[in-house]
């Protein structure tokens, strides 16, 4: 469960700990889930991106909410709190245990009528998605991004913002790929596509936000993309 990237800093270990530590927590049950699953040390986003999605949501103000990669669910149930009354999240996951943990994170969050989770293969239910979403957030199997970037631009309004978890890799992301280990090549390789194919393109606008193991941010200028 361990995520070893989030131990190996790409900001001075001092200015992550100001971060994690020195901004506001979050209230309530919410929080506790937070530092359940710190303690625990099951992989859910840090909190110094916690506070930047509190931040970007808080400024975007989204209606439709898409997730790939459930986990325990807590980033979604942090996510549902920015929705307003007449918002929802849709998330996606595939692991029978997380699935379990997110149902039960939901229900104790009382959101199980705010957020809807897809049991299934991203790969097989991403295209059968028709809504349009204002936010999507995609922190799931690191070499899919790639794959699961086309239907993702398809399903993202335009001017709405894509945000994609731990795209740098602990910084060996900019390693060759002879020097990474032969059983994390696939995933170097891919995310390197999928960066290159994201920056380089003229219709869609994209920042890299070093905190946690790295963001990119990504909107789309028009309503087709063709990548």
């Amino acid at each position: 469960m361990r995520n070893e990237m989030m131990h190996r800093p790409v900001v001075k270990k001092e200015l992550l700990d100001f971060m994690r530590e020195k901004q506001k927590k979050l209230p309530g049950e919410l929080g506790v889930v937070e530092e359940e699953a710190h303690a625990d040390g099951v992989p859910v986003i840090p909190h110094e991106t916690v506070v930047f999605l509190q931040f970007l949501l808080g400024q975007i103000k989204p209606k439709n909410i898409l997730e790939i990669g459930a986990a325990i669910g807590f980033s979604s149930s942090l996510m549902a709190q920015y929705v307003g009354e007449d918002g929802h999240v849709t998330t996606i996951d595939r692991f029978d245990i997380m699935i379990k943990k997110a149902k039960k994170t939901y229900e104790r969050l009382n959101l199980t009528d705010k957020v809807t989770l897809l049991e299934g293969e991203a790969a097989d239910i991403l295209p059968t998605l028709n809504e349009s979403y204002d936010f999507i957030f995609m922190d799931s199997a690191k070499s899919k991004y790639i794959e699961f970037l086309p239907n993702c631009l398809r399903l993202l309004r335009v001017g709405g913002v894509l945000m994609v978890d731990d795209v740098f890799q602990a910084g060996t992301i900019l390693e060759p790929l002879e020097d990474i280990p032969r059983g994390k090549r696939a995933i170097h390789r891919k995310l390197n596509e999928f960066l290159e194919t994201v920056m380089a393109h003229p219709d869609l606008t994209s920042s890299l936000v070093p905190l946690g193991d790295g963001i990119i941010l990504i909107t789309k200028e028009n309503e087709t993309i063709e990548l």
